[in-house]
């Protein structure tokens, strides 16, 4: 009974760029499946994902919400993520717990910037998915060329399971290739039926459905051989084929279909219960026993001990701190206790609830397979385990991109000091890609994020949410420090007082890693020479002495750490001396590692009218920026790609238009950290000298 509840199951999350029509599309899926009895609009402000003030505002979702409905008997838990690459956090946490995703397209953009991002996240997390090309009834919508986009940019095997009916304004409906009927949406609530294929569109949908068949056919063995074979394939066959593809990360079904005009909205929940996989389809969630340090697997079986993953945290401004979390193994129920293993701290398990947006239904448990939210955790952040007692594990963390960009915040009145300090701990608690830092000299308190609009954002919930009225600095880059060769290092940390010392030897090997890939710590002790229990302190040390780094005390990324070797004494060791070895050894390896300091660099994208290309790489050119390419769109309209900067991209919105005629558009995201250049190093040095 219990598999059959989890085979019936669906995790999806709902991604894509910025305006591609991710938060319509969920407000469709809501409608069709009863949840709603009303169709939302992003432009006017009644979405239900979208519910915080400032998304309704701006039009754009901020936070991923978590929506939970029915169909064809199946219970699907769907999360709405961001579009914009502020928020681009949010989608990482969310793809982590997900088994599947839905990734919307614009029908003219195609492949977008945030598109790329998304895709290569999904791509990390082994997330199979479908994709839908949307807005197929805008001036210019083409949906073969859209496919050929996401097989050129983003290396995709794509199934192409429809065809429209008519083009741009006359898109009326889709062409099921699987079925070969033809589905028309009606005005008022979607209903589509289905009919016979027009008679003007069967050869080009028998054409299609070749295609599909033969594209199938070169990663499924079965379907090869009655294709050469010239067989007949059934409809069961062909939809078993395409779910074991997709679930294999093989091929990528794809449809199309217009959600504001509830065109091809119902035939995305039939795909997401016939191709996306269910719990059971998935590997098992693999974990590190913290008993012997072994790898486990967590199965999604109810009758195995707890493990589930805390991957967000929201503040409710009446009911406090809601901690949403994947079940992966076991049971979460009310009234019982689960151990988090990175504190160490047993969190008894107060109310549940399963999440409608900003509504909640409160239930008793949440089983394996399933999502949920927890409210009054204690200790628990982002990342963290929940796991039985009995049997500790710890799954892996979510890893987060390094913020880029920062400003200066205080309270306008003193009074207010307090208020502001306790806001900014919830904010970051909620949100990992914002840091809190304050200037030991000067005592001024930065806040650093992933872009402007996320910071202003996050200055706004300050205003509103917590009623602090705050002052702020103008925007500024957050540069980063790392080391460039690898180094072997000790920590040695040995006082003698009146009474129990401080004894702490630590030998660690430091060396770079991958761009962008954080911080990384392993343990390489043999023969107990430092004990256990205080491996976690030399590791806590060490991320606290990365805070600031030498050259101009600014956060230190990219770097591995590895615990080879150590001394401890049996009186005088203590978890805050190895944490004082961890620190002293991370000041050491950075003094002899080469340090280097390193600066945001932003892939823009700049979409103008042809005639204004030339005045637009000139500009691009005077900030620094590497041109990776134009590429020409539709109605004379060109893409420059290039690589710049973030330092010289501010105000660049207000250039752009004044070059362009107000004709232009751009958007950018993160691309990489490179060693900023010795004019800027020496510049940032006599800052804090």
């Amino acid at each position: 009974m219990a598999t059959n509840r989890l085979a019936q199951t669906r995790n999806i999350g709902i991604i894509a760029h910025i305006d591609a029509g991710k938060t319509t599309t969920t407000e469709r899926i809501l409608f069709h499946a009863g949840l709603t009895h009303r169709l939302g609009n992003v432009d006017d402000g009644n979405t239900v994902t979208d519910y915080m003030p400032q998304e309704r505002e701006r039009g754009i979702t901020i936070q991923s919400a978590a929506i939970t409905c029915s169909w064809r008997d199946h219970q699907i838990n769907v999360i709405d993520t961001p579009g914009h690459i502020d928020f681009t956090a949010e989608v990482q946490r969310s793809l982590r717990v997900l088994d599947g995703g839905v990734v919307v397209f614009d029908g003219v953009s195609g492949v977008e910037p945030q598109s790329e991002t998304v895709w290569h996240q999904a791509d990390r997390y082994r997330v199979p998915r479908l994709c839908l090309v949307n807005k197929m009834d805008r001036a210019g919508a083409n949906l073969d060329a859209a496919v050929e986009s996401i097989r050129e940019r983003l290396g995709a095997h794509t199934l192409v399971l429809q065809m429209p009916i008519g083009r741009e304004s006359g898109f009326a409906g889709v062409v099921d290739l699987i079925r070969m009927v033809a589905h028309y949406a009606s005005d008022d609530d979607g209903t589509a039926t289905a009919q016979p294929i027009p008679d003007e569109l069967r050869e080009e949908a028998a054409h299609r459905r070749e295609a599909m068949i033969e594209a199938l056919a070169d990663v499924d063995d079965e379907i090869a051989l009655l294709y050469l074979e010239h067989e007949e394939i059934d409809v069961e066959t062909l939809v078993a084929a395409l779910r074991a593809a997709t679930c294999e990360g093989k091929a990528v079904p794809v449809l199309c279909g217009s959600a504001f005009r509830n065109i091809g909205v119902r035939q995305v929940l039939d795909a997401v219960v016939d191709y996306l996989p269910s719990p059971v389809d998935v590997p098992p969630m693999p974990a590190t026993s913290l008993i012997d340090d072994t790898k486990v697997v967590c199965p999604p079986d109810p009758t195995e001990p707890l493990a589930a993953l805390v991957f967000k945290i929201s503040t409710d401004p009446y009911v406090g701190k809601l901690s949403f979390v994947r079940v992966y193994s076991g049971v979460l129920a009310t009234g019982e206790t689960a151990l988090n293993p990175t504190t160490g701290d047993s969190e008894r398990i107060g109310r549940l609830v399963r999440m409608h947006a900003d509504h909640r239904e409160e239930v008793s448990e949440i089983r394996a397979g399933d999502i949920g939210a927890i409210l009054g955790l204690k200790s628990a952040v982002t990342g963290n385990t929940l796991c039985s007692p009995d049997r500790p594990v710890a799954l892996e963390e979510i890893s987060f991109p390094t913020p880029v960009i920062e400003l200066a915040i205080e309270a306008a009145s003193r009074g207010d000091g307090d208020k502001l300090a306790k806001a900014l701990y919830r904010l970051t608690e909620e949100d990992p890609t914002l840091v809190v830092r304050t200037d030991e000299r000067t005592s001024q308190t930065t806040l650093a994020g992933m872009g402007e609009l996320h910071l202003d954002v996050i200055v706004d919930r300050i205003r509103r949410e917590f009623g602090v009225t705050v002052q702020v600095g103008a925007p500024k880059v957050a540069y980063c420090e790392t080391i460039t060769r690898p180094v072997t290092v000790e920590g040695r940390l040995v006082k003698q007082t009146g009474g129990h010392g401080q004894f702490a030897v630590a030998q660690v090997s430091f060396e770079p890693s991958e761009p962008g890939s954080g911080f990384s710590f392993e343990n390489q002790i043999t023969r107990g020479a430092v004990p256990r229990e205080y491996i976690p302190s030399v590791e806590r040390g060490i991320r606290a002495a990365m805070r600031e780094g030498l050259l101009a005390k600014m956060p230190v990324v990219d770097i591995k750490a590895t615990l080879i070797d150590g001394k401890y004494h049996e009186v005088d060791s203590s978890d805050r001396a190895f944490e004082g070895a961890g620190s002293l050894a991370m000041r050491e390896a950075l003094a002899r590692g080469g340090s280097v300091l390193l600066e945001p660099v932003m892939r823009v994208e700049v979409v103008a009218p042809q005639d204004f290309i030339g005045e637009i790489i000139g500009d691009l050119g005077s900030r620094a920026a590497m041109v990776q390419g134009i590429e020409p769109r539709a109605s004379g309209v060109q893409t420059i790609l290039a690589d710049v900067p973030l330092a010289r991209m501010f105000g660049y919105a207000t250039t752009l238009r004044s070059l362009t005629q107000g004709r232009g558009t751009f958007s950018m995201q993160f691309e990489r950290y490179q060693q900023v250049s010795d004019e800027t190093r020496k510049e940032l040095i006599q800052q804090v000298a």
